[in-house]
């Protein structure tokens, strides 16, 4: 049986659990101060702000961001998009890669294993505005097969990662 490996940063040092601590109140609210995460995780100020510093220059944090519901703002259609491909050459996935990847209603784009190639979340006002969308992801690159599902209703939607424990060795 494979043994389950602990996540490593690029550098190979180990998250250990405070840096846990810290990524699990930071993806929660990273609006709160140094002082208030430090609190959280049982670290005073500075050793806190220097292991956020180190998690960023490791790249465990990649950005910090706002968060905005989408119905607040007019984008109240979700659709995911799956796409099958005639083509699988490194040119032609370069091509619709790089067009997928400069449409901003592609919130979320994934190359798949199974029976469907790409799956596209895509986030548009109307249907007007997805078939606008569709049209110009039909133009950009031949395909094989697009299916569009539509959401009906948003369940669960989190942004924070379930950050694995520290296993005892």
């Amino acid at each position: 049986m494979a043994e389950l490996s602990i996540p490593q940063v690029e550098s190979n040092r180990r998250l250990d659990a405070i840096d846990r601590k810290i990524l699990t109140v930071l993806q929660n609210d990273a609006s709160l101060s140094v002082a208030e995460i430090g609190d959280r995780v049982g670290l005073s100020s500075t050793p806190c702000w220097k292991r956020i510093q180190r998690l960023e220059a490791d790249g465990v944090i990649t950005k910090r961001v706002a968060l905005v519901d989408q119905n607040k703002i007019g984008l109240g259609l979700t659709v995911f998009v799956s796409i099958e491909s005639g083509d699988h050459s490194d040119a032609w996935l370069k091509t619709f890669a790089d067009a997928v990847s400069a449409m901003p209603e592609v919130i979320e784009f994934y190359r798949m294993a199974g029976d469907v190639d790409y799956m596209l979340r895509v986030v548009v006002a109307d249907m007007r505005s997805y078939d606008i969308f569709y049209k110009k992801l039909i133009s950009a690159v031949p395909l094989k097969n697009v299916t569009s599902r539509f959401a009906m209703e948003k369940i669960k939607s989190v942004t924070a990662l379930p950050v694995p424990a520290l296993e005892a060795a």
